[in-house]
């Protein structure tokens, strides 16, 4: 230790040894950015780091002992050989380049190990390569237990150096630095006080002198230029990494269409939103925002319009967001929004929906129309409507689909009995979807009977489901049920296989009509489910009448009416039901010769018997003689009604008046139809 200590102190240049020192630990944390650089990359961009890695490891080893060098007190003149100074030059870095490539690799069992061995491998060798080409004017000794001494402090350290980097964090890359620079300084100078020179009394030229040190500050100036580059490398890379990062990040966190936050990044607002409101004992609205008329406007206008329409109410509902109050907007689903207001005043949140109301209600001017979107929108407070994230979230659903549900109310909060009802409609589907097994559905058949001589033209097929607690459960209860759960199909299928079945043993052979749900229209085979189920029952095709209401022709135009044209290959009609409520566009009978139109009930009813609504039964029936369509009135529950269709040209009806929904039964023992057995 006092060897070493006499090395360093008599025999060198304090001035210079610092400044190598100085360079070696610039370059050892360069070396541990670009290495771990390396490491969180892959393919030939990580090969591109290695070797910047290696040049900087190589010129902090290489530059620390020639500067170094220049600072030892031979006692007597030196030289230096070119050709092993160059080779120990290569040497550093080459074996560099191999100790960080084995560090890094995934098959070597124990990467630090072998890695760590070829580089402090390289900076013995390069040490003693250089001190061979460091010529002195005199006698060399060497004392061999410092020799081995350096030669194995270069293993050892720079195996904990690398196994250090290999933590991958900001920590391990200090540590390697450090390990690093202490494996350079401990090789270079337990090595130089193992080196002994008896000098000759000659000393260097003033000339040769003067060449090292304007060399030596050449190195200098080089060395710092190219450790750095490495730096720049590093950080520019870095830079663009946290760029790209940012931006990624953003894209993450964003809706493409809106530009609002998307789903994601609403959870994590929502839950440190929650988290600052129990810290300070203070409460959050959560509002649901569900388009109204969204489906519509991508239906009638096209995506395109929807788009824009979506784009629009993006930037209005940025615009009205106050930072300040909590207020936090953003899109969750196709037409869905949610937003969050921190509620200190009475009447914040009644201000934050007030102005969410306006941006959705607004006019929008696209496709050279303009277009009124709406919204219903359902509001939970935590902690006072719920006391977790998922209670929250499941209130303002809850309360915004009984916005949904009523035209005339905009906004819902959220009330305690909603949760019952939505377990007992939970429940309601678990039974509904165990019904077909239990002989719980049937169905009743209404007459359709020709105005102008009371004679009978067929019956559509009704659905009706007896709860074996709840009794008679309407059908405007269960079928939206049914359609939200998926359970419409079986079920759908189930009432045409048993109303063809039973229509194929009547006589008279009236028409049977049967509704379809949109739901089930969207399936691919539905038209094979038809003749199959024609097959199995032997019932004629005439006398299957299918009714479908328009929207649902609209989900999918192009599909659903080649759909219609192959049920219409089979010899099935089609009528077009619930006519005058829906989108009633021309051009749907333009596109689709339908063999029948029903008019809706509600045209009858008490309340809307005024003169607009005479007008609009006139010009239905005007229109479905004009295109040759025969037209149907259902509700029909007065005579005077009966009266004014016949007088009207009107062809067909149903309703009350006309006979109520019975089984078939009923109708047996009345008269009207005999059963015969089937063909099938």
């Amino acid at each position: 230790m006092s060897a070493l200590f006499v090395c360093i102190v008599h025999g060198h240049d304090l001035r210079i040894v610092l400044i190598a020192a100085a360079l070696c630990c610039v370059g050892a944390w360069v070396t541990a950015r670009l290495f771990r650089r390396a490491l969180h990359t892959r393919g030939l961009q990580r090969g591109g780091w290695y070797v910047l890695t290696a040049l900087a490891a190589g010129v902090a080893i290489w530059c620390t002992h020639f500067i170094a060098m220049m600072g030892f007190r031979a006692g007597t003149g030196v030289t230096f050989d070119p050709l092993l100074t160059l080779t120990s030059l290569f040497i550093c870095v080459g074996g560099s380049i191999l100790g960080f490539v084995a560090t890094g690799s995934s098959v070597i069992r124990w990467p630090a190990v072998t890695g760590g061995v070829l580089l402090g491998c390289s900076i013995v060798a390069m040490h003693y390569v250089g001190m061979a080409a460091f010529h002195a004017h005199g006698r060399v000794a060497w004392d061999m237990p410092h020799v081995i001494v350096s030669g194995l402090l270069g293993p050892v350290l720079a195996m904990a150096a690398l196994h250090m980097a290999l933590k991958r964090t900001g920590v391990g890359a200090n540590a390697m630095a450090a390990l690093f620079a202490a494996a350079i300084v401990c090789v270079h100078f337990v090595g130089m006080a193992a080196f002994h020179v008896v000098g000759t009394g000659e000393t260097m030229a003033p000339g040769h002198a003067l060449a090292l040190k304007t060399l030596t500050m050449a190195v200098i100036g080089m060395s710092l230029i190219i450790l750095v580059m490495g730096m720049v490398s590093y950080l520019i890379d870095d830079s663009a990494r946290a760029e790209t990062i940012e931006r990624l990040r953003r894209m993450a966190l964003s809706d493409v269409l809106t530009g609002l936050p998307n789903r994601a990044h609403f959870n994590d607002r929502l839950d440190s939103e929650i988290v600052r409101a129990e810290q300070r004992g203070s409460r959050l609205a959560l509002i649901g925002i569900d388009l109204d008329r969204f489906k519509d406007i991508n239906d009638l206008r096209g995506h395109s319009v929807g788009d824009e329409v979506l784009r629009v109410l993006g930037r209005r509902m940025n615009a009205l967001v106050r930072d300040e109050r909590g207020e936090f907007i953003a899109r969750t689903g196709g037409d869905e929004f949610a937003a969050i207001c921190r509620v200190g005043a009475p009447d914040d949140v009644a201000g934050f929906v007030d102005r969410i109301v306006k941006a959705l209600s607004a006019p929008i001017r696209a496709d050279d129309l303009d277009i009124s979107p709406g919204g219903s929108l359902g509001v939970a407070v935590f902690p006072d409507d719920a006391a977790d994230r998922e209670n929250l979230v499941n209130g303002a659903d809850l309360a915004m689909y009984r916005a949904k549900s009523n035209p005339l109310q905009r906004v819902c909060f959220y009330e305690a009995g909603m949760d019952e009802r939505n377990r007992e409609r939970r429940a309601l589907a678990a039974d509904l979807r165990d019904a077909i097994g239990r002989n719980q559905l049937t169905l009743h058949y209404q007459v359709q009977t020709i105005v102008s001589t009371g004679r009978i033209r067929g019956y559509e097929a009704l659905l009706r489901w007896t709860h074996p607690k709840m009794g008679e459960i309407p059908p405007g209860d269960f079928i939206p049920l049914a359609e939200e759960n998926g359970l419409i199909v079986p079920i759908g299928e189930w009432v045409l296989r048993t109303a063809c079945r039973e229509a194929a043993t009547w006589e008279p052979p009236y028409t049977i009509a049967v509704n379809l749900s949109a739901v089930q229209f969207v399936i691919a085979d539905l038209p094979e489910v038809i003749r199959t189920v024609l097959a199995e029952t032997g019932l004629a095709p005439a006398r299957l009448e299918l009714e479908l209401t328009e929207s649902t022709i609209f989900a999918d135009r192009e599909r659903s009416l080649e759909m219609l044209r192959q049920i219409r290959d089979l010899g099935v009609s089609i009528a077009l039901d619930d006519f005058g409520t829906g989108y009633s566009s021309l051009d749907t009978l333009r596109s689709f010769t339908f063999d029948r139109i029903k008019i809706d009930r509600s045209f009858f009813c008490s309340q809307a018997a005024t003169a607009q609504t005479m007008a609009i039964i006139r010009a239905v029936l005007a229109l479905g003689r004009s295109f040759g369509i025969p037209v149907t009135a259902e509700g029909i529950e007065t005579y005077d009604q009966l009266s004014m269709l016949n007088a009207e040209g009107c062809q067909e009806a149903q309703g009350f008046l006309l006979g109520h929904p019975v089984t078939i039964d009923d109708i047996i023992r009345r008269g009207q139809i005999a059963r015969v057995a089937s063909e099938a």
